[in-house]
């Protein structure tokens, strides 16, 4: 405490009248920090800083016979010190968030007008003040001054913990004991624990991982920590020789040692939290075999949390440009903007199959060349729908590594980190040389298009904090990852929690170990070299998982019909056969959800119209080859020397295959007008009756079989005819 102390009075405070005492240029630029980080008069915390912010409304029923304790901080929104000591505060929030029903932080700014008599009441002159409420304390007390306090975060948790020790009775019903233990108490408590998990921390007395883990188990069911110093015979009886360690005890006999990478509280917590049976309190943990109910029932897919899965990135795109942005009619303005930096990234950097690829850059390519100020959402649907089967973006929605234990758990919010954290990798991996390039459009996106309102003011607060300031690629990946850990670190307990999941710091232990260091004071630390190297791995290309993808990327029946009549020529040129259109009809009855192109069954083939569907192969049509082969090789009517073409009715002669492109009523009053222009005789369409499934090749040598087969009959006939009558006029000679 000495030590602390004497730290604390090398930090100065700033007065009532705004004067601080540190010499040169340190205040001016504290000052333009609060400026830029938070404006003079716009508070230093948010409500998502896990800080609960006073007003003269709330003081009382916070403060003031409340079940838990309270440390709060006056400050001034205008002093330097104040803003330098925020975010120590923030982070001490986010790190005892567990610890609230025993003890919560608060802060109120006695720079604004309102607050001031709230500020005078307690007797504050000067800034930064922090004052210890105990529970249930009564309207006159003023609390407890905090005077020489620490400007690091481990050593305001360990003042907090003097002072619930120190807490007179009535004490906070919620916290836990924190005092050592003895061997009585454990051997009472496993013989009535009724299966619950027990927790050793074998610690030296001036030690406080044990209480600190104490207190982060203290909104969890099915296990309890106790605290067992060098002293006690349960040392020796276990020979417990490392301090600090962890041991889960049911008997003498059965002892397990915890299992960490690394011997602090950080690892203990959260390996104890992970054990069988222990939950968050109103939140049980659910089974992997339970199933996902929505529309139907869908079962559990086993997936390999190291690998990063191709479906929860398609899925993701398709409802961001398919359901997000189908609630915007009309896209003018930032959103349009917003829009063709999105696409044009996805096109850049998004490390799909060729189909899906094709279908962005398709779309990318529609949207830049859009020269209005607004677009109608409905022609970028039409212009995503209508692709060919080169170019498609599936329709379906397959969470694998996103999937959540209920229909209301994770999914696509899940789904979008995990895009933009491969986009950043990507762009890291392809030198892009905008180096906030991914950064800025998920920026955009998120403020223009995601449907959580709260959570894009969320993410814009953090970027305005320090997005700008991000000095390269290598920067920009750490920066999303950061982020992304402090919204885990705000939602961890929250309603909106998977329980099979849980918000935690991430990668953990045993994904990333070297990615977990230790400071000198064992505080845990992150080793942000070897985050990037397994982040650049985690999300590299090599790492996608294609499991659970459908086997093609081919769109529906309809789509494709669109596609070709969007542009028949080249459909033609392909030498793409086109279905009748009974068949078409046909396909068209079936719902859209059932016929979807990576889910619904193969069709069986079945005679529409006395031809025979079957699925689109890659082959090539002898006879149209033939045909168009001799007519390339043949001169046509009215072709001179030079090869000047002139207009006859025989050169507009036209297949079969290319007529059954166009309607059926029209094309079919043609055929009947003039068939001896498009070779439709009725001998020629009753050959074509009696040929289902046969080209005419082989309409032809099955003719020419059977003319040969019935000339050899008739030799043959005519052969033994030939012997019967040698044989009778040899019969007759005398």
């Amino acid at each position: 405490m000495a030590a602390r102390s004497s730290r604390a009075t090398s930090f100065p405070r700033c007065g009532a009248r705004g004067l601080c005492a540190i010499p040169g240029a340190v205040p001016l630029l504290l000052l333009l920090s609060a400026v830029l980080f938070g404006g003079v008069r716009a508070g230093l915390y948010t409500g998502s800083d896990q800080v609960a912010i006073l007003t003269p409304d709330n003081v009382d029923a916070v403060l003031f016979q409340s079940h838990s304790a309270t440390l709060l901080e006056f400050y001034a929104s205008w002093c330097g010190h104040c803003v330098a000591f925020s975010p120590v505060w923030k982070k001490l929030a986010m790190d005892i968030k567990d610890w609230k029903t025993a003890v919560r932080l608060a802060a109120i700014d006695c720079a604004e007008e309102t607050n001031q008599e709230v500020c005078k009441r307690f007797g504050i002159t000067g800034y930064p003040s922090l004052k210890f409420f105990p529970a249930f304390s009564s309207t006159d007390t003023k609390g407890e001054d905090i005077r020489g306090f620490p400007r690091d975060v481990a050593g305001l948790r360990q003042i907090i913990i003097d002072k619930l020790e120190s807490h007179k009775d009535p004490g906070p019903p919620a916290c836990p004991p924190l005092e050592k233990t003895s061997k009585q108490e454990i051997d009472s408590y496993a013989e009535t624990s009724r299966g619950q998990h027990l927790a050793l921390v074998f610690e030296k007395d001036d030690s406080y991982v044990g209480r600190e883990v104490i207190l982060d188990m203290l909104q969890y069911e099915n296990i309890t920590v106790r605290r067992v110093c060098p002293m006690n015979e349960l040392v020796a009886q276990l020979n417990v020789t490392d301090f600090p360690s962890v041991y889960l005890y049911k008997t003498h006999t059965d002892t397990i040692r915890l299992n960490v990478i690394k011997e602090a509280r950080t690892f203990y917590s959260y390996a104890l939290q992970r054990l069988p049976g222990v939950v968050r309190q109103g939140q049980p943990r659910p089974e992997v075999t339970d199933l996902i109910r929505n529309k139907t029932e869908e079962q559990w897919r086993p997936f390999d949390k190291a690998r990063v899965y191709m479906s929860d990135l398609e899925s993701a795109l398709h409802y961001s440009l398919r359901v997000e942005l189908a609630s915007h009619t009309v896209i003018s303005g930032e959103a349009l903007s917003a829009l063709r930096r999105y696409i044009s990234v996805l096109d850049k950097y998004f490390p799909g199959r060729p189909p899906v690829k094709n279908a962005l850059k398709a779309v990318n390519e529609w949207l830049q060349k859009q020269e209005g100020t607004s677009i109608n959402y409905s022609d970028f649907r039409e212009i995503l729908n209508t692709m060919s089967t080169d170019s498609y973006l599936p329709k379906v929605v397959r969470w694998v590594g996103c999937q959540g234990s209920k229909q209301h758990y994770r999914g696509y919010p899940c789904g979008m980190w995990t895009l933009f954290h491969t986009l950043t990798v990507q762009a890291l991996e392809t030198g892009s040389t905008d180096h906030q390039e991914v950064l800025q459009t998920m920026r955009q996106y998120v403020r223009s298009f995601f449907g959580c309102r709260p959570c894009a003011v969320h993410f814009e607060n953090m970027a305005q904090e320090s997005m700008k300031f991000v000095p390269s690629l290598n920067a920009a990946v750490l920066w999303l990852w950061s982020r992304h850990n402090r919204v885990n670190a705000r939602l961890a307990g929250d309603l909106s929690e998977d329980p099979h999941f849980p918000k935690i710091q991430w990668p953990p232990p045993e994904l990333c170990p070297a990615c977990h260091s230790l400071e000198d004071n064992r505080e845990h630390v992150w080793d942000k070299d070897k985050v990037l190297v397994f982040l650049r791995n985690y999300y590299s290309a090599q790492n996608l998982s294609r499991d659970y993808l459908s086997d093609d990327v081919v769109p529906p029946q309809t789509e494709r019909r669109k596609a070709r009549e969007a542009v028949p020529e080249q459909a033609q040129e392909a030498g793409e056969a086109v279905e009748d259109e009974e068949m078409v009809e046909e396909v068209d009855e079936v719902p859209q959800d059932e016929r979807s192109a990576s889910e619904a069954p193969p069709r069986k083939p079945s005679i529409v119209g006395l031809r025979l569907r079957q699925f689109r192969e890659n082959i090539v049509d002898l006879d149209s080859f033939i045909l168009q082969h001799y007519k390339a090789k043949a001169p046509l009517k009215g072709q001179d020397v030079e090869g000047k073409v002139e207009p006859h009715p025989e050169n507009m002669r036209r297949t079969k295959r290319d007529l059954t492109a166009q309607k059926p009523k029209g094309l079919a009053l043609e055929m009947e007008a003039e068939p001896e222009l498009y070779g439709q005789s009725r001998s020629t369409r009753l050959m074509s009756l009696l040929s289902v499934g046969f080209s005419r090749l082989d309409v032809s040598l099955c003719v020419t079989l059977y003319l040969l087969s019935t000339f050899c009959i008739v030799a043959m006939c005519l052969y033994f005819r030939m012997k019967r009558r040698q044989r009778r006029t040899k019969v007759a000679l005398p």
